[in-house]
């Protein structure tokens, strides 16, 4: 098997990041204490498995599965501070990855998020159990909670460990894409594009619907993927694919009735998508994503 991992380690500094963030009132004559987050390098390891496809060490600067850091702080069920970063709006940050935020004596919640992102995404976090993409799709996604203590004025440096929680579902066509497919439709019959970041685990299992622009390649076979949450670590659910023309007419569908899943893994199913009648998909489980994956910052 290849064993992947990403672990992002760093001294915890002083310089507070220029991210946008929401941050506790300041209440005159109260103590607080600097709370400390820096997100360093990235260092990718890898090792050949069976059945999958081997891929060299890649410089952390150009791994494009993390595009945005966010950082959710709660007191109870109250927020007090929130920042996010997004990795190519240097405008959100100093330096990407420092967070910093002054919190008084208490016990607090920290959600930390790392996550693709794509135009249009909206992505929110409004509490330790519940985050949700309210945009078109889901995207590789990395979380931890993780419980802070603020005893006295000391500065509190915190070095969370977030695993990536999400699953992937890759379509691969035997047959060559008709010319008047604009869009592939996937509806998924369970999981969700909301997830509780405490458990990792869809907070519903409603299913649903995501759609993609029909890229084919030179040879005219289309590959296509989508993100899913899980309600468990491993599930079983139909899976719908449709191609739709540029009037969202269906020109063809299939339903593969039992498609397994799990968590930090791609399931790609290989088959002839556009050919009517046809309904023999290949299934592979693509160990490049494996549980023991985690970031640590």
């Amino acid at each position: 098997m290849k064993i992947q991992s990403i672990m992002l380690a760093g001294i915890l500094l002083l310089a507070q990041s220029c991210g946008h963030h929401a941050e506790v009132e300041n209440n005159p004559g109260e103590a607080k204490a600097p709370v400390r987050v820096h997100v360093s390098d990235f260092a990718f390891t890898s090792e050949p498995f069976p059945d999958a496809q081997t891929r060299a060490d890649v410089d952390p600067n150009n791994y494009k599965g993390i595009q945005a850091i966010d950082i959710a702080i709660f007191a109870a069920d109250q927020q007090v501070y929130a920042a996010t970063q997004l990795k190519d709006v240097t405008t959100t940050y100093t330096t990407f990855g420092e967070f910093e935020c002054s919190l008084p004596m208490g016990t607090y919640t920290m959600v930390a998020v790392a996550r693709n992102k794509g135009e249009g995404d909206v992505f929110t976090i409004t509490s330790p159990t519940q985050a949700a993409y309210t945009s078109d799709r889901a995207r590789e996604t990395f979380c931890c909670t993780q419980n802070i203590t603020v005893s006295s004025t000391e500065p509190v440096d915190i070095s969370p460990v977030m695993s990536r929680v999400m699953a992937r579902f890759q379509l691969v066509s035997t047959d060559q894409m008709p010319s008047n497919a604009a869009t592939i439709r996937t509806t998924y019959g369970a999981g969700s594009k909301s997830f509780n970041p405490t458990t990792g685990l869809a907070t519903d299992d409603d299913g649903f619907t995501v759609t993609n622009t029909a890229h084919a390649n030179t040879a005219g076979v289309l590959d296509v993927f989508s993100i899913v949450f899980l309600a468990a670590n491993e599930e079983t659910m139909p899976v719908t694919v449709e191609a739709l023309d540029a009037n969202q007419s269906v020109l063809i569908s299939k339903t593969l009735p039992a498609v397994h899943f799990k968590r930090n893994q791609i399931t790609k199913a290989t088959g002839a998508m556009f050919t009517p009648g046809s309904s023999s998909f290949t299934f592979l489980l693509d160990t490049d994503w494996l549980p023991q994956e985690n970031i640590t910052f």
